[in-house]
């Protein structure tokens, strides 16, 4: 089951919310979708689950992260990026969480005063057949000068970062 959330609140900085559970994705956003094989088995499943919904796998890959908790619908989370001078913050807000049989995980949108504008959603699912994935679909565009300034970069640096996420999670999740 997925929930989704009004967020009077806080503002989330693009209209789309929960856009990422469904498809297609907007138009007017760089899209992107990434799919890792973390491990086989129950337990790995929840173990990863676990550590998705938990920011550890954010942790794990360099992120430093700041939240009122595991990843629920409405959930505040500031995460830090970059090295030395160049680490930003950037504010986010969970919109949904998906917890149904073989399935879990949550979405976060960017706030206002983050430099893209936009929404990821980090998934763990139990195939089938016993292997577990790890997906991260999103879409983005620049909100501030200097994003817009990096251009093409920034999808470089997306999709590493999210490979790192998936190379992180498996290793957690072998500790299963």
């Amino acid at each position: 089951m997925t929930r989704l959330i009004s967020t009077g609140r806080r503002v989330l900085s693009y209209p789309e919310h929960g856009a990422t559970l469904r498809r297609p994705l907007p138009d007017g956003y760089r899209h992107l979708h990434h799919r890792t094989r973390v491990g086989h088995g129950r337990e790995v499943f929840e173990t990863a689950g676990e550590a998705v919904l938990s920011f550890r796998t954010h942790r794990a890959a360099g992120a430093s992260v700041r939240a009122d908790g595991p990843a629920v619908p409405g959930a505040r989370v500031e995460i830090g990026l970059g090295l030395g001078p160049l680490r930003i913050s950037v504010p986010c807000e969970v919109v949904a969480t998906t917890d149904a049989p073989g399935l879990t995980g949550f979405t976060y949108g960017t706030l206002t005063g983050h430099p893209a504008s936009g929404e990821e959603s980090f998934l763990v699912e139990l195939a089938a057949d016993g292997t577990v994935w790890f997906e991260v679909t999103a879409f983005s565009r620049p909100a501030a000068w200097y994003t817009r300034l990096a251009g093409p970069l920034l999808p470089v640096l997306q999709r590493a970062f999210v490979r790192s996420l998936g190379r992180h999670l498996r290793t957690l999740a072998a500790t299963a």
